[in-house]
């Protein structure tokens, strides 16, 4: 049974931790957190002895929020307008803080993987393999409204609305 520490050859991509609004975020408001990483490829290498294919697939995104929250979750999750969502609108992988500083958020990516011998159907590998991903910085501060001269049923993207 080959185990992913047969897999010390093998390196699975490393995503890249995104967050919206880039680096900062307002108390009590929702941020949004995603991860990009490059979609299953297959590497070549040697795999106990001999040349084999092996195939790394995203399982759980693993997200500690740096406050004491954490997720985990099958997806990578997605930016708000892809979502088709208007900023600071909750997501799968967004997250609320509670206090204003400066807060280290971690991602890193469980792997599970595939091999095969000579071309044959690929086998799943005993085990899966935990990758840090990067580490984000993020500012979060109190905001407060302001006055404006209409009211928002009159001008709804007008600020503070």
């Amino acid at each position: 049974m080959v185990t992913v520490s047969d897999l010390v050859s093998f390196r699975p991509p490393v995503a890249n931790a995104v967050m919206e609004p880039n680096g900062w975020t307002v108390v009590g408001l929702d941020t949004n957190f995603h991860a990009t990483v490059a979609p299953p490829r297959i590497l070549t290498g040697d795999l106990l002895g001999q040349t084999a294919e092996v195939r790394f697939t995203a399982a759980l995104f693993h997200w500690d929020y740096g406050d004491g929250a954490t997720a985990s979750l099958p997806n990578p999750g997605a930016r708000w307008d892809a979502l088709g969502l208007p900023e600071f609108s909750p997501t799968d992988t967004s997250h609320v803080y509670d206090a204003p500083g400066n807060i280290r958020v971690t991602l890193s990516v469980e792997y599970v993987a595939d091999y095969r011998f000579a071309g044959a159907e690929w086998q799943r590998v005993a085990g899966s393999l935990q990758v840090p991903g990067e580490l984000l910085t993020v500012s979060a501060s109190r905001a407060s409204t302001v006055l404006v001269g209409r009211d928002c049923d009159e001008s709804p993207p007008g600020p503070g609305c």
